[in-house]
């Protein structure tokens, strides 16, 4: 049936088997794509939504190698906001709520249409692995597919087995069945497992709730969009959310059924997201609490159906129906589905090279849940990060990886290898030590060259990025450059309750101040004569003043990033014998044996590593 060997195998449609496949394809490689259910290709199992707090910036990073997340987010959007924008721009996150059936289908599309690409619908229950190394994979019909390597992407549906109160099933998600017989052939090669628990609540129907007691959640009033290509367009209408609270009553209702909620009768022994706990978790932990927000967000333009962000719950249905009823606007709500819990098999990721593929099996690559991470964003960037490493193996090219001040992409590999997980990751900004130079606005400026080098970004997508880097350059050089005379500026400073000035000042200086914006200077006649003669768009006005507002910032993180960056120069030889070093903490000796650090500055980043542990490596290997 499988004649042909493939160059790259991906198990898995969810968000990190689709950007690996495009990827793999993309960049040559005669890909297949093996899913138990190919009409559930990119489906959004749990919020209808892309980016947020760091993830948007992630979801920017995809698009700017390349990927297909952000232009999917686009097409799809059925509102668009910039979050955190009352801070700085580091902080800047954009997110989008999503049409969940278009998503799912404009997906489909883009990888239809996607050369070097088959598809194919079967379980994999196994890898066909000869010598340390993979050569295929295996379905539960006994059909054999050869493989030159392997990305597996298997989300929460290795051992997956749902909890709705005192009833529990095997599945991946509701309605699909769980994936067998991989878990238990990787652990008897070697590979430690572990499980993890994830969650979603119910789904109502929209028709019986009264949208008139609950506060609107509006999307900007001037949307922008993820994808820097221009293929897709800011949207021109939007679908409102809404927003509730829980109340006293309602944590009561919920409490009249802790005895029989899984997670405290001792039925879910697995770790859940501690960012995202579920709704009995919440009122259990912060007893103090009078009430939760509770976010009403529409699954798309047309539907019906409504997702109730904040009441993740695995509480017996009937316990949920009678505590949601009593939260203001959801007095006669209809549910759609219960909510659930889900358990499932992992694979703590400091087995994994930075590449993302296994140390004990060559060629065999994780992307996504299986490595301990949570979220649609941190999965779709792995995979894309696993699929063009597979590529270039078979290819035979030199790795691709990000480091920690190249991409929030970067901040998360690093930290899935170097430091493991014993809870769902989730990317948070505070992750990141160089936010700064890691912004949303910037993603292309970092990342699309790179993008263009593997195969994955078009010359014309690089074009458009080198345009708006050099205008917005010279933008800023332009304001450097040019003074103003105190009768102009001192009006518009004085509007602006900012200090006067009694003499030509360049005009860097004075937009530079925390009050002085855009808009301030635009009332100098040499700023608006140029934005018109040069015809600058609203992206290189906002990275202008980025630039100029937050110089400084800038450049200290790049200085310190140069400092960092040199120990990442500093290789350790593979397989380096750590038992050597008898002055070296036990600790330090055991951790550094297990992850085998490639540079000095991985192995410092390594919990139970001190800097004199470091200094004792640094002293040896100078030897």
């Amino acid at each position: 049936m499988f004649n042909e060997v493939y160059d790259v195998i991906v198990v898995g449609a969810g968000h990190a088997g689709s950007e690996a496949a495009a990827a793999a394809a993309n960049m040559g490689s005669k890909t297949l794509l093996i899913t138990m259910n190919l009409q559930n290709i990119a489906q959004m199992s749990c919020n209808p939504a892309m980016g947020g707090i760091a993830k948007g910036q992630i979801v920017r990073e995809i698009d700017a190698l390349g990927g297909y997340s952000g232009i999917v987010s686009d097409t799809s959007a059925i509102q668009f906001k910039m979050l955190n924008k009352s801070k700085g721009p580091a902080m800047w996150s954009p997110r989008v709520q999503s049409d969940r059936m278009r998503f799912a289908e404009d997906w489909r599309m883009l990888l239809e249409k996607t050369e070097n690409l088959d598809f194919y619908q079967e379980m994999v229950s196994g890898l066909l692995v000869e010598n340390h190394k993979v050569v295929g994979v295996k379905t539960s019909l006994g059909i054999e597919v050869k493989g030159k390597s392997v990305v597996l992407t298997n989300g929460t549906f290795l051992n997956g087995l749902i909890h709705i109160g005192d009833k529990n099933f095997g599945g991946g998600r509701a309605g699909e069945r769980a994936a067998t017989g991989i878990t238990e052939q990787l652990v008897n090669l070697g590979f430690e497992s572990g499980r993890m628990k994830t969650g979603t609540p119910p789904r109502v129907d929209g028709r019986s709730l009264d949208f008139s007691k609950m506060i609107e959640q509006p999307g900007d009033a001037d949307p922008q969009k993820f994808s820097y290509l221009d293929i897709t367009k800011p949207l021109t209408e939007q679908r409102s959310c809404h927003m509730s609270y829980t109340s006293e009553l309602v944590h009561d209702l919920l409490r009249e059924g802790f005895d029989r909620s899984p997670m405290f009768n001792g039925r879910i022994k697995s770790v859940g997201p501690r960012y995202c706990p579920s709704i009995e978790d919440k009122i259990n932990r912060f007893a103090d609490k009078d009430r939760h927000q509770l976010f009403v967000e529409p699954e798309g333009w047309n539907t019906c159906e409504y997702y109730i962000n904040g009441f993740s719950t695995s509480l017996p249905e009937d316990v949920q129906f009678k505590a949601l009823r009593s939260v203001v606007g959801f007095e006669n709500v209809k549910f759609f589905r219960p909510g659930y819990a889900i358990e499932y098999d992992y694979f703590p990721p400091t087995q994994l090279k930075h590449t993302l593929e296994t140390k004990l099996v060559d060629g065999l690559y994780f992307a996504g849940q299986i490595n301990g991470t949570t979220g649609y964003e941190e999965a779709a960037s792995q995979g894309l990060m696993a699929g063009i490493n597979a590529s270039l193996k078979v290819q035979e090219k030199e790795v691709f990886t990000l480091q920690r001040d190249e991409a929030y992409i970067g901040v998360l590999i690093d930290d899935l290898i170097t430091k493991g997980t014993e809870e769902p990751y989730r990317m948070f900004t505070s992750r990141a030590e160089y936010r700064t130079l890691l912004r949303q606005d910037n993603a292309d400026f970092r990342l699309t060259p790179k993008g263009y080098e593997l195969g994955l970004a078009s010359e014309k997508r690089l074009k458009r990025m080198e345009e708006k880097q050099s205008k917005s350059e010279a933008f800023v050089e332009f304001f450097r450059n040019t003074s103003v005379a105190p009768e102009e500026a001192n009006p518009v400073l004085e509007a602006k309750k900012s200090a006067t000035v009694k003499q030509q000042d360049k005009m860097f200086k004075l937009y530079a101040r925390p009050n002085i914006t855009i808009d301030d200077v635009r009332k100098f006649k040499a700023v608006s004569q140029y934005i018109d003669e040069k015809n600058l768009d609203t992206e290189v006005i906002e990275q202008t003043e980025i630039q100029v507002k937050y110089a400084g910032y800038i450049e200290k993180e790049k200085s310190n990033a140069d400092k960092l960056n040199r120990l990442e120069n500093l290789k350790i030889p593979t397989d380096f014998d750590y038992s050597k070093l008898k002055s070296m903490s036990i600790e330090a000796r055991q951790k550094l044996t297990k992850i085998q650090p490639v540079t000095i500055s991985q192995a410092s980043r390594i919990s139970g590593v001190n800097p004199n542990d470091i200094s004792v490596l640094l002293v040896y290997l100078g030897r």
